[in-house]
């Protein structure tokens, strides 16, 4: 999790006291200082003369401060220094994964009965002259036909995708909002913007074979584990039958986690400097982030998940909205829009808040750190710097 930074010290040095100015300048405001920086000396001397002379240096921090690194008995005295030696991608990834699988299992009651509702109309067909069915009717059918295990169906492949999902969605945008800063080392709004679109396209497309796979265990009757339903795809779909409705999926989850982390950063950022880092601000927050970006691509979920479908008529985005309307209306592309919205609030509250904590975690631990190996530096340096 520590970063190797470049040190530069000014000492001293008593014995140099000829006529020679040194003197170590930038040349410029903008370029780094490998890059401009001038060492220049001057002297009055004649020909022949001899001049003092100095040397600049810069060594790495890590190497500096290995000698003043905290000590077992140090590190049992001040516990939260130890999480500095792990990796920040570790602990980002453990963040995500612990907080996407508690998130999920928590909520997967009704991101089943979400499902149940907006599959209904395509799994029946010609077999029922009812075309969807309701919440509190979805919610009997599974507790009459599989019993309470029946609301947690499927949540183990879900469990099992959200772990690398969780993980290569927070890390990506940490990454890509590096990569969007602008010169002077701001993110813009769009910046924001397009780091959460590419970070939700990147764990989507990483993740998707595993939630075809979810979808298809949780809907479709006689299947009884993820293998089972992944052999029989292979069988008689093919492997491209693991990346049907990729395309929505990818324009669906772009705006989304574009929305949702964007307005998450932004609306943290406008508040008091002492509301920033209360944990029930981070929950208000992602509620409010969360709601904004369900409501507006809610539409394009449905038709995801219809197309995911085994013998479904859509064959693209373009044929999926004018069919889904055409026989369900507008509110078609909005059945199931309670359940999610039940179901994501608390899990986009759940997982951007831990994330945010964790992350406040980690800013501490290297704080705390850095404290101890000054406080050893300051004790054990010759010089007492």
């Amino acid at each position: 999790m520590r970063e190797e930074r470049a040190v530069v010290v000014f000492r001293k040095i008593p014995s140099l006291n000829g006529y020679s100015l040194c003197s170590l300048a930038e040349t410029t405001d903008h370029e780094p200082l490998w890059k401009t920086a001038q060492l220049s000396c001057s002297g009055s001397g004649a020909i022949g003369s001899r001049f003092n002379f100095a040397c600049v240096s810069v060594v790495a921090e890590k190497k500096d401060q290995r000698e003043f690194e905290p000590t077992p008995a140090q590190l049992l005295k001040h516990p939260l220094a130890i999480a500095a030696y792990v990796p920040k991608e570790a602990a980002i990834f453990t963040a995500g994964a612990i907080s996407g699988a508690a998130a999920k299992t928590f909520t997967a009651p009704l991101e089943r009965i979400k499902l149940l509702m907006q599959t209904h109309g395509v799994r029946v067909g010609g077999k029922s002259s009812k075309k969807a069915i309701g919440f509190i009717e979805a919610i009997t059918l599974i507790g009459k036909e599989e019993g309470i295990r029946g609301y947690w169906k499927g949540n183990l492949p879900q469990v099992i995708r959200v772990i690398p999902y969780s993980a290569v969605q927070l890390f990506a945008y940490e990454t890509y909002k590096k990569l969007f800063r602008g010169k002077d080392g701001e993110l813009s709004v769009i910046g924001r913007l397009a780091a959460g679109a590419c970070a939700g396209m990147t764990s989507t497309f990483v993740t998707y074979p595993l939630d075809v796979l979810r979808l298809r265990l949780a809907v479709e009757p006689g299947y009884r584990t993820m293998s089972e339903v992944a052999l029989n795809m292979l069988r008689e779909e093919g492997f491209a039958s693991f990346y049907y409705g990729l395309g929505p999926s990818l324009i669906g989850i772009a705006p989304y986690i574009a929305v949702n982390f964007c307005v998450f950063d932004l609306v943290k950022k406008a508040l008091p400097e002492k509301y920033q880092k209360r944990t029930e601000t981070s929950l208000l927050t992602a509620v409010v982030s969360a709601s904004l970006a369900t409501v507006t691509c809610y539409p394009l979920d449905t038709v995801r998940r219809q197309m995911q479908i085994r013998g479904t008529p859509y064959k693209s985005v373009l044929d999926a909205f004018p069919g889904i309307v055409a026989r369900d209306g507008i509110i078609g592309l909005y059945r199931g829009f309670i359940p999610n919205a039940l179901k994501t609030l608390p899990s986009s509250s759940i997982r951007l808040t831990t994330f945010d904590i964790v992350k406040r975690l980690i800013a501490a631990s290297e704080k705390e750190f850095q404290r101890i190996v000054e406080e050893n530096r300051t004790k054990f340096s010759p010089d007492g710097k």
